[in-house]
This record gives structure tokens, C-alpha cells and sequence, in this order.
């Protein structure tokens, strides 16, 4: 799946996880411009309340082990405002995900933002590798819930939210291959493209293990993870291109 792929796949989740179209206003009632504009904001805070509230106790539970009364009771809202904003269980899931990773690639896109010039492979790889350390620790909720549908497979039903995870899964292998190209791409573009394509893989593994570490509360750091994992990739890198 490519970038393209990603980004239609979010897309059509998060237009096509809510009502198709606007509830009507009942009839032989008059409602002003202003009263209406309210009604607005308050479905829109409302979802958003949903979305906030699924994402965090999903992160916890599971899908299989969220249902819709356990998120009555987390955001006070009836069990009829859950069925306005999301046809389903899997169609609330389904927005949860599109929602995370927008959240989660703006953040990554945030991080890198002004890369290192010049250094060394080891230099540049180990700015990126920490930079996506902290976007990691602060998205904690979406990260957590994206592995758990990874490993259990526990949301077959919700399509939608299951195509998103493996969209994410690819784009961060793009974002990997990316930022080692830039850190390897003193040594030519075609090194730089082999080294990429070589430790893209191993690099996303790397990052699994420091974030299920880091929920396991086993006491080390995940910038201590990234310094370590950034020195195996550039001695691994430094290897593809000592066989070329």
C-alpha cells in the first residue's frame, strides 16, 4: 500500500464513519440561524467527546473488551448520541483510528521539520530517531490500541479501522525509509536507496519493542532505545554498503 493508498484510506474512513447526512430539524418548527449554529457545536463537541473517550478506554480494553455502555458511563452522554455521530461499534473504532493517525503523522511531520545539515549517517539518523521517540511517548493512546489490533486481530468486523491499521503500519515504513535516506544520502542516492530499503524493516521493529517497553514500565527511556537502536542501524548500513 503507498502513501497515496494511506491517505485515501483515512480519508474515506473519517467521511464515511458518521451519518451520511444531517439530521433533520423537525418539522412545523421554526429554528434560527443562532440556534442552529449551537445545535452545530454541540453535535460537533459531542463526537468529539465520543472519539476522545472510545480512543482512551479502546487503548485500555481492546475493542472487544470496549462496549457502548462502558462509554455511556465514561462520557455521560445517552446511548442515543453514540448511534447519531456512528452507525456501529466497528464504524466508532473506524473514526477512532482515522482520527489517531492524522493526529499521529501531523505530529511525525511536525517533528521533522527542520532535519540537521551536514554530519555524520550516525548524526542525522540519531536527530530523526529521537525526534520520533517524542512523537511516540506523546500518542501513547493511539499506538497502544494500533499494536493491540496488530497481535489480535480482535476487530475483523470493522474493515475500515483494520485497512487504516495496515495503512499506518506502511506509511511508517515509508517514514523509516525516508529518514534513512536522509541520514545515508552523503554516500550517493543509489547507496543511500539500498541502505534504506534494507533496514526500513528492522528500524520499525526497533520502534515496536522501545514502545511496548515503555508500556511494560520496565524503567528505561525510550531516547535510551532510539541512541542504541540508531547505533545497530548505522553499523548495519555501514555493512550493506561495504557488500556493494
Amino acid at each position: 500500500m503507498t502513501c497515496g493508498d494511506m491517505s485515501r484510506a483515512v480519508r474515506k474512513i473519517s467521511h464515511g464513519a458518521g451519518p451520511s447526512r444531517r439530521p433533520r430539524l423537525p418539522r412545523l418548527r421554526h429554528v434560527d440561524t443562532q440556534e442552529a449554529h449551537t445545535g452545530n457545536r454541540r453535535g460537533r463537541r459531542s463526537r468529539q467527546e465520543i472519539l476522545d473517550a472510545a480512543a482512551r478506554v479502546m487503548s485500555v480494553r481492546g475493542y472487544a473488551g470496549t462496549s457502548i455502555s462502558t462509554l455511556v458511563k465514561e462520557t455521560g452522554l445517552p446511548k442515543s448520541a453514540f448511534y447519531h455521530h456512528f452507525e456501529s461499534k466497528a464504524g466508532l473504532l473506524s473514526a477512532v483510528m482515522a482520527q489517531g493517525a492524522q493526529g499521529f503523522f501531523e505530529a511525525m511531520r511536525q517533528a521533522h521539520r527542520d532535519p540537521p545539515e551536514g554530519g555524520t549517517p550516525r548524526e542525522r539518523l540519531g536527530w530523526y530517531l529521537q525526534k520520533t521517540g517524542e512523537v511516540f511517548v506523546h500518542r501513547e493512546e493511539f499506538l497502544r490500541l494500533l499494536l493491540v489490533l496488530v497481535m489480535s486481530r480482535e476487530a475483523a468486523e470493522a474493515r475500515e479501522a483494520m485497512d487504516t491499521v495496515i495503512a499506518v503500519r506502511d506509511e511508517g515504513r515509508d517514514y523509516m525509509r525516508h529518514m534513512i535516506r536522509s541520514s545515508f544520502a552523503g554516500e550517493g542516492e543509489d547507496t543511500a536507496d539500498a541502505v534504506a530499503g534494507a533496514l526500513a524493516h528492522f528500524g520499525m521493529a526497533g520502534f515496536d519493542g522501545a514502545f511496548v517497553s515503555l508500556q511494560s514500565e520496565d524503567g528505561k527511556p525510550v531516547s535510551e532505545f532510539m541512541e542504541q537502536l540508531a547505533d545497530a542501524m548505522v553499523a548495519i548500513g555501514e555493512a550493506v554498503i561495504a557488500r556493494r
